[in-house]
């Protein structure tokens, strides 16, 4: 019943004027965990019980189950009642059991966070498996890179209706514009109605690639080799130093400032922040610069461009700039492929 219902509210939100839309195939669900779940029966008989429910005869069942309990990293406690299950190992249970029914639909609805961080990464593998596989996978989420990691198009729903869609890479940046606003309860801002036809073209062409609540802002990036030469064509293997110099309304204590490498199909290369690297915001004075050094961008010869973020710990932007430089980079040795790993060779 609630598989069914999913199902008919994805296709009017989705498709609001077509209609009843067919799907063909096994539909899997990860909208709620361990649906069907019984909280005395062990974590091996709850593996029948669940996928049952996803249309598995025991059987395909028995053919899988080592498969799950492998998957779930819950061998020592699988036979134990899952009320003595923590949450975190619940949920394991619940999305080994989803992720290993080979459905030909997934759906997905924000618990992609299962885990400890080891695992998470294993279920993305898992993910992009099924999705080379051909499975259709659906996932509702607030976190845009998870989406920009796994989707090819994203649907931006605003009260019930699409508000836009296309690649995640394009419309991932509008909606957080969206929210930035929103967080400052200033959504729409409005425009001098003497502005100019192309002025208006111009800033509509900025807000694209940048936006923010403007209580900090980046003001300029300089591009630097070992020798202070300003530059935007490197080897691979060279260091390269970007100096961030920014303006800030006041002085700030929540400070993050995150970069993103794209190559020029816009596939996602790579991407890092100061929380990340250091455990703890950064405090941004009215004035002052940020300095990154890369020891060297170890891709294949190329062009790239590169996303810089001035935000705070829960993701809202203070200056994001999309596609804020761009470099080329050169691999000498003539490696394929999209990375280019150092390495040696011995023979004996």
């Amino acid at each position: 019943c609630c598989k069914s219902t999913t199902l008919k509210l994805l296709s009017k939100i989705i498709y609001p004027d077509s209609g009843t839309v067919e799907m063909r195939g096994r539909v899997s669900s990860l909208i709620e965990l361990g649906a069907g779940f019984h909280p005395d029966m062990s974590g091996r008989e709850n593996i029948y019980t669940n996928a049952s429910i996803f249309g598995l005869t025991k059987k395909e069942i028995d053919a899988r189950l080592d498969d799950i309990i492998e998957f779930s990293e819950l061998e020592e406690f699988i036979d134990n009642p899952v009320r003595t299950y923590s949450s975190g190992m619940y949920m394991r249970l619940a999305f080994s059991v989803a992720i290993n029914v080979d459905a030909d639909i997934l759906l997905i609805d924000e618990i992609l966070a299962v885990g400890d961080a080891a695992f998470q990464a294993k279920c993305f593998n898992k993910m992009r498996e099924i999705k080379a596989k051909g499975t259709t996978i659906v996932i509702v989420s607030h976190s845009l890179g998870q989406i920009e990691q796994i989707c090819d198009r994203s649907i931006w729903i605003h009260e019930g209706k699409i508000e836009e869609e296309g690649k995640p890479r394009v419309v991932d940046p509008h909606y957080m514009e969206y929210m930035s606003g929103k967080m400052t309860k200033d959504s729409k801002p409005t425009k001098d109605t003497n502005e100019s036809a192309s002025e208006k073209d111009k800033l509509e062409k900025q807000n694209d690639k940048r936006w923010g609540s403007g209580e900090a802002h980046i003001t300029e990036i300089r591009i630097k080799d070992v020798n202070g030469q300003e530059r935007t064509c490197f080897d691979n293997r060279e260091k390269i130093r970007v100096e961030i110099l920014y303006t800030a309304q006041k002085t700030l204590t929540d400070a993050v400032v995150g970069i993103a490498v794209y190559r020029d199909d816009e596939t996602y290369i790579y991407g890092t922040n100061t929380l990340i690297d250091y455990s703890e915001s950064l405090t941004l004075q009215p004035q002052g610069s940020i300095v990154l050094e890369i020891d060297g961008l170890l891709v294949n010869t190329g062009q790239y461009t590169i996303d810089l973020a001035l935000h705070r710990p829960d993701g809202f932007e203070y200056d994001f700039w999309r596609e804020a430089f761009e470099l080329t980079i050169r691999n000498k040795h003539m490696e394929v492929g999209l990375i280019s790993v150092k390495h040696h060779w011995t023979f004996e």
